[in-house]
């Protein structure tokens, strides 16, 4: 029997101790490009220990709700971001810690144009993508050391919609 969490909206408050979200809302901090172009500035804390920051494509198959979540992971030497290559949702799952292994995970629904940049050391179920075609930039840490860690739930968790 698994256990159930539901999805929640995707909001900068709520997602505070897990990362930053991106998105743009408000005012953009500066007008640029011959008065053409807003820009959002420095909305993410990349967290890198050693290595370089690097820009990968990845493509994930699109998943459906109900989701079982059977295990999350964490990268202890670098944040992750996430942006997607649509304006299509996607299922953010993060866990606060609790002496080195997740507690209750939480899961959010982004908005279209809303990424996520996960802090570094936190635990977060893997990419998925809600829809086709799954498409994202991800920014993380480009370097050696084992910077990936997984968990595996004993009793998976049931993603639901809110």
């Amino acid at each position: 029997m698994s256990r159930e969490i539901m999805i929640r909206p995707l909001t900068a408050e709520a997602f505070a101790p897990f990362g930053n979200v991106l998105a743009v809302a408000g005012e953009p901090d500066k007008i640029i490009n011959q008065g053409l172009c807003g820009r959002w500035h420095d909305r993410a804390k990349l967290d890198f220990d050693g290595g370089r920051a690097g820009i990968s494509l990845f493509q994930s198959e699109a998943r459906s709700l109900p989701y079982q979540l059977e295990m999350v992971e964490r990268h202890p030497l670098g944040s992750q971001a996430f942006i997607p290559m649509s304006l299509d949702p996607f299922l953010v799952v993060v866990a606060p810690d609790a002496g080195g292994a997740p507690r209750q995970p939480l899961a959010f629904r982004t908005a279209p144009g809303q990424g996520v940049n996960i802090a570094r050391n936190t635990w977060h179920g893997v990419l998925t993508p809600l829809h086709a075609p799954g498409l994202f930039a991800v920014i993380d840490r480009i370097g050696d050391g084992a910077n990936l860690e997984e968990h595996w739930f004993d009793q998976p968790y049931l993603v639901r919609a809110g």
